[in-house]
């Protein structure tokens, strides 16, 4: 089996993955709202559509992100239905934004932790500083409260420097596939090697837990870190980007 095979399961996982304080269904899509600027957290999840018209459904996305006081916006992926989703959009007038791209891996079975990292069942503040000083201050005030809505099963991961964190990025196991995500370094401390801590401990834990994969969802434009995911094995399997409802006041 070739990886992009499981890019079905690795985007639904990502959708349970990154939960919105607000999610309603529209049809088999995942209609999703929450404050601050995730951009997963606040747009459609159109990876499964059972109803019998598009356009219809499209009004009722309108109309839910009115309600909220926002605009429609649409997560358009590889694999989101229907196939011509991406084309209605942009003939209602979305307009598409950044590039980004899902990554995977192959888990080795017999990797290992490496050393001066933990895991835990909750964020430390260490971590929690860590994370929030890479984030865009919309989406610094919001992340707290989407971290709380994550599954039991996360694990945060923390490299260490001493008795310092310098690396932080967290994981969360669904069916035969195993998140990375929220990976963030100090900005002090990069290029020691931290993050690659941070990858290797989640590969190893992936492994202890049977999972078959590893996946991550990065920026098309963020060169460095794409970089740093392929000399760790990973490869691009997807790609998706946004859809927005402008004001047409």
């Amino acid at each position: 089996m070739q990886l992009s095979a499981l890019l079905p399961e690795i985007e639904m996982a990502a959708v349970r993955g990154w939960p919105a304080t607000a999610q309603q269904p529209i049809d088999g899509w995942h209609f999703r709202h929450s404050t601050g600027g995730s951009v997963r957290a606040n747009s459609v999840a159109a990876l499964a559509f059972n109803g019998r018209d598009a356009e219809a459904a499209i009004d009722a996305v309108e109309v839910a992100a009115t309600s909220y006081g926002s605009r429609a916006c649409f997560t358009v992926s590889d694999v989101s239905m229907p196939p011509d989703l991406d084309a209605r959009l942009a003939a209602r007038g979305y307009v598409r934004g950044d590039d980004h791209v899902t990554m995977a891996k192959w888990a080795d079975p017999m990797a290992k932790p490496p050393s001066h990292v933990d895991l835990a069942n909750t964020p430390s503040e260490a971590w929690m500083s860590v994370y929030l000083s890479g984030l865009s201050a919309d989406r610094r005030s919001m992340a707290p409260e989407i971290l709380r809505r994550l599954p039991r099963e996360t694990l945060y991961v923390s490299a260490f420097v001493g008795d310092r964190v310098i690396s932080s990025g967290l994981t969360i196991g669904d069916g035969s596939v195993a998140s990375v995500q929220c990976m963030a370094s100090s900005p002090d401390a990069r290029r020691q090697g931290g993050a690659q801590r941070v990858l290797q401990a989640i590969e190893a834990q992936a492994a202890r837990d049977g999972r078959l994969a590893l996946y991550l969802q990065a920026s098309g434009d963020n060169s460095a870190a794409r970089s740093l995911y392929e000399r760790m094995g990973f490869t691009t399997i997807g790609r998706y980007h946004t859809r927005k409802l402008l004001d047409r006041a």
